[in-house]
């Protein structure tokens, strides 16, 4: 028996029949058995569609974009947009004191730990940062092709 189950649920109809299937087959059979078990329900993290599109969208600010005068590599961008982004949701990321006493860090969720719905937001965001900087996002800037 796995230690852990996964079910997607997107339709009530659909996933009522999975849950019932889960508890007739998994769930109760484990708890008869003397097992306790935990179910935890949360939205769906961002999709590998979203997390590649996402990371496209940074490079490609990362190759376009200035910062205060300078290239900033695509983590960076990610950092600092997850940070602005955050604040606009009413979220702030936290600035403490650095550990070795020399500045200040900026502690933020980290984009593996968005929904689909957060991850869609921050990436509405993204392109509405990037169209304020005329930023071309999904354009090869060669051929002027639409990635």
């Amino acid at each position: 028996m796995a230690e852990r189950m996964t079910i997607p649920l997107y339709q009530a109809v659909q996933a009522h029949a999975a849950l019932a299937k889960a508890w007739s087959e998994c769930i109760k059979p484990m708890i008869v058995a003397g097992n306790r078990m935990v179910l935890e329900v949360k939205p769906q993290k961002r999709s590998s569609p979203q997390n590649a599109r996402l990371h496209a969208m940074l490079t490609e600010l990362s190759a376009q974009c200035d910062w205060c005068g300078q290239k900033l590599p695509m983590e960076v961008w990610k950092r600092l947009c997850m940070a602005a982004w955050m604040r606009e949701e009413r979220q702030s990321p936290q600035l403490v004191p650095a550990l070795d006493g020399h500045g200040v860090d900026i502690i933020y969720e980290r984009t593996s730990k968005l929904s689909k719905d957060e991850c869609g937001r921050l990436m509405e965001w993204i392109e509405a940062f990037a169209a304020e900087r005329g930023v071309l996002l999904g354009v090869d800037l060669e051929t002027g092709e639409i990635l």
